[in-house]
């Protein structure tokens, strides 16, 4: 379990979470939306450790840090370090040993530098080096944003096997239908505070609200013709 208590965080004068409250229980997939900005990656980072924040982030490990896999939006790769070497790096920090070229999911060319790497590349090398890992937690950051749609099935299925080994994963994504086929809660963040959570059978309302309350007039201001 992963207790989130009286979260806050700020830059400067600049609030980016507000007095945030969540109980993540394991077995379960929990999806974050809002708009960009809204306060998603700050979030995941005050949960991966990599943030200063108030309130309390509290669980039965400890440090949380070492047992949670997180996958940003946009990973950092060192240029000269091949896709093995990055993912040798990241398990040898978790004392894991794995046959990383049996375990190429992806059929990534994982001798070549990570500079020659695409966006989409990239990040399905981040995924698989935090699986390798072997973490109790998972946050994933927009996990299917520019990777093709085989791949986006692929990470699909992972999600739906972390979940049946009972971790604890969380989810941002701006493509819904991606929420409604793995999350079993969604969690909607506007300016920095939880505003509204539902549970499976209510996400296609949460929809069909957050689509009338971002479009609302917009379409027809554009005057198209």
């Amino acid at each position: 379990m992963i207790q989130v208590t009286a979260l806050t965080k700020s830059y400067g004068s600049i609030q980016v979470l507000n007095n945030i409250h969540f109980t993540f229980l394991e077995g379960h997939v929990y999806g974050i939306v809002g708009e960009n900005g809204a306060g998603k990656t700050t979030l995941f980072k005050c949960i991966a450790g990599i943030e200063k924040h108030e309130g309390e982030i509290t669980s039965q490990y400890s440090p949380l840090k070492n047992y949670v896999g997180f996958l940003m939006t946009e990973p950092y790769l060192f240029s000269k370090i091949t896709g093995k070497e990055y993912i040798q790096l990241l398990c040898n920090a978790r004392g894991k040993k794995n046959d990383v070229e049996q375990k190429n999911i992806f059929d990534l060319p994982l001798n070549q530098y990570v500079s020659t790497y695409s966006t989409g590349m990239k990040k399905k090398l981040a995924i698989t080096a935090i699986l390798l890992q072997e973490n109790n937690y998972f946050i994933l950051d927009e996990p299917f944003n520019g990777v093709d749609i085989q791949s986006n099935i692929i990470i699909t299925e992972i999600i739906h096997k972390l979940k049946e080994l009972n971790k604890i994963v969380l989810i941002s994504s701006h493509i819904f239908s991606t929420l409604n086929d793995t999350c079993d809660e969604i969690h909607l963040l506007e300016k920095g505070s939880i505003t509204k959570s539902v549970k499976k059978e209510g996400f296609s309302e949460l929809e069909a609200e957050m689509k009338k309350n971002l479009v609302g007039n917009k379409i027809n201001q554009l005057e198209l013709k």
